[in-house]
């Protein structure tokens, strides 16, 4: 038995990857005959791996005729139109679309089969209505389809990391379920002793903490339990009073209040900016504005207006009292989270990735890109000579290797 696939959208080739484990497992012979890929430095990587393959360029200009026969479709199709990560628009946007491509290819071929992958927010995107769209679509070239969200972490990488799968033969659905659990934690795959960042942030957390009561810390000015650092708590903006504090993490508490939003008149929103005269109700102090004008001058706080809903999206509405709202989110400080070696990764996105350390010694460092790729399950011997902008970029979106085995092991056992 010899399968023959191709891989669309292949990324740095996690799938293909995936695949080709499972039929090294099942002693399956298998033979890519065509690989589809546009980003240049996912390029790169496919050929420091497969110097004696051709990379074909954009999908949306190659004819149905110029792909090979095969027996395998593979496909991470482009996601940022489906995830909280991006604007959500789907269908509307182009690269949810391509999509339409894997169906054409589909109709015009008629594979034994297909995995995709996807972000997890495919499946309320639109109500459903999207991932709906796509089962119908594949239902009507005569698939048995079957789909499934999956966590990376229960398939031995550690990292949380939900993904749908759907995976379609001609023959028979597949068993998506009850797959056997394996763990992994962040200390089996992190390296030791290796060079720790010198910068002015990390300086200032080291000041304040130790290396090891940064352990499974998040820097973030939003609210996060014990586990969450604040940028006062750190002073990275200028010195604080432990009442100016006082004040931060009440206003960080209570703007998130729903009756601020009936106030005025407005729909809530996780976050408002709150004005002096509702200050007043929950802090008493007789330097209250100066603190707070304070506050601002150093950065800790913005002056802004509350935001109406227009449509899909918000907009200041400057007919309504200005006030005073936390400056930063998630991701505004060169360090945003320290992972615990006992416990695994967050899910590693592109926007992320440069701010997630790790405690080396007595320092902090970032994850290398080798820790990135055993993240994801990828072999020691995969090459990845490439800029560590470019690695982060294509690490955050690529997939949870070891998953796509176990459904590509089950999907091979179906067809022989």
């Amino acid at each position: 038995m010899k399968i023959k696939f191709i891989d669309l959208f292949s990324g740095i080739g996690g799938i293909r990857l995936g695949f080709e484990s499972a039929c090294s497992e099942l002693k399956i012979s298998c033979e890519c005959v065509f690989t589809s890929e546009i980003k240049p430095a996912a390029i790169k990587i496919f050929e420091q791996n497969h110097s004696e393959e051709k990379i074909f360029g954009d999908i949306t200009k190659i004819s149905c005729e110029e792909i090979p026969d095969f027996d395998i479709l593979l496909a991470g199709f482009p996601c940022q139109s489906f995830s909280s990560a991006g604007k959500r628009l789907g269908f509307d946007d182009t690269r949810g679309t391509l999509f339409f491509e894997i169906e054409k290819i589909l109709s015009h071929k008629k594979p034994q089969g297909f995995i995709l992958e996807n972000v997890e927010g495919l499946v309320l995107h639109d109500k459903g209505k999207t991932l709906k769209t796509i089962l119908d679509k594949l239902d009507g070239l005569g698939y048995k389809v079957s789909w499934k969200v999956l966590n990376a972490k229960n398939f031995g990488v550690p990292q949380d990391r939900k993904r749908i799968y759907i995976v379609g033969t001609l023959n028979e659905f597949i068993n998506l379920e009850n797959f056997e659990v394996k763990r992994k934690i962040l200390a089996e795959v992190l390296e030791k002793n290796l060079p720790t960042a010198d910068t002015y942030f990390v300086k200032l957390l080291l000041k304040k903490f130790s290396a090891k009561e940064l352990v499974g810390k998040s820097i973030k000015d939003k609210r996060g339990g014990k586990n969450n650092i604040h940028a006062w708590d750190i002073e990275c903006r200028g010195a604080v009073t432990s009442e100016e504090k006082k004040l931060l993490n009440r206003i960080l508490t209570e703007r998130r209040k729903k009756k601020w939003a009936d106030e005025f008149g407005i729909d809530w929103m996780d976050g408002m900016p709150l004005t002096l005269e509702q200050i007043k109700t929950f802090f008493c102090s007789e330097n209250l504005q100066i603190m707070l004008e304070n506050l601002v001058a150093k950065g800790y706080l913005k002056k802004e207006f509350p935001k109406k809903k227009v449509g899909n999206i918000r907009i200041e509405d400057k007919s309504l009292p200005q006030g005073y709202n936390i400056v930063s989110g998630k991701l505004s400080y060169e360090v945003g989270k320290i992972l615990d070696p006992a416990g695994i990764s967050p899910t590693l996105v592109a926007t992320d990735m440069q701010h997630i350390f790790v405690v080396d010694g007595e320092g902090l460092r970032q994850l290398t890109m080798r820790e990135g790729l055993r993240i994801f399950g990828f072999p020691e011997e995969f090459k990845f000579d490439i800029s560590e902008k470019e690695g982060r970029d294509l690490l955050g979106n690529t997939v949870a290797i070891p998953v796509i085995k176990k459904i590509s092991e089950r999907l091979l056992e179906s067809l022989r």
